[in-house]
């Protein structure tokens, strides 16, 4: 070999403008499949806690009217049973067979709706009421809580809307 002269590099050459631009593409087609797949695993996640904040409302509901059944809430006698408000699940009220008066209290908190991205709103103005004197198909709020839903007009995965859960 001659002084001053470089050796030939074989086998060192970096990669072509076609090889980067396929690359490139694959990538795209990779990226434009996960992000939607992972919008719909978020969704799901949501749907989730939907369904067991609405399961919790409604088991706390429930035993309040079993409690109003049994005569341990006290209630008029033009009553229906039910929570005056949401509020009242987690105030709670004076047990009227404990001779010490101690509350029973239905839950610990008011859980908020998924669905609903409001934060400066309290939890309990993220639901819709339903009184016991309201019908299905037109839910209104009345002097009780019978059921609640979900105010998000939206509509599920499974095609049935959020309100009607």
């Amino acid at each position: 070999m001659k002084p001053g002269r470089r050796p030939a590099r074989r086998g060192c050459a970096g990669f072509t403008l076609i090889e980067l631009l396929v690359t490139l593409a694959l990538v795209g087609i990779l990226a434009g499949i996960a992000i939607p797949m992972t919008e719909v695993v978020v969704r799901r996640g949501k749907e989730q806690e939907l369904r067991e904040s609405l399961r919790s409302l409604r088991r706390a509901i429930d035993a309040y009217k079993q409690a109003a059944d049994e005569g341990r809430v006290p209630r008029k006698a033009d009553d229906s049973g039910y929570p005056p408000s949401l509020e009242a699940l987690v105030d709670g009220v004076v047990d009227q067979r404990d001779p010490a008066g101690a509350r029973l209290r239905f839950l610990r908190r008011i859980p908020r709706d998924p669905m609903r991205s409001e934060p400066d709103l309290p939890a309990v103005r993220l639901w819709g009421k339903r009184s016991y004197a309201s019908s299905h198909e037109e839910p209104i709020e009345g002097r009780d809580v019978y059921d609640v839903y979900s105010l998000d007009p939206r509509v599920g995965l499974n095609g049935v809307p959020y309100r009607e859960w």
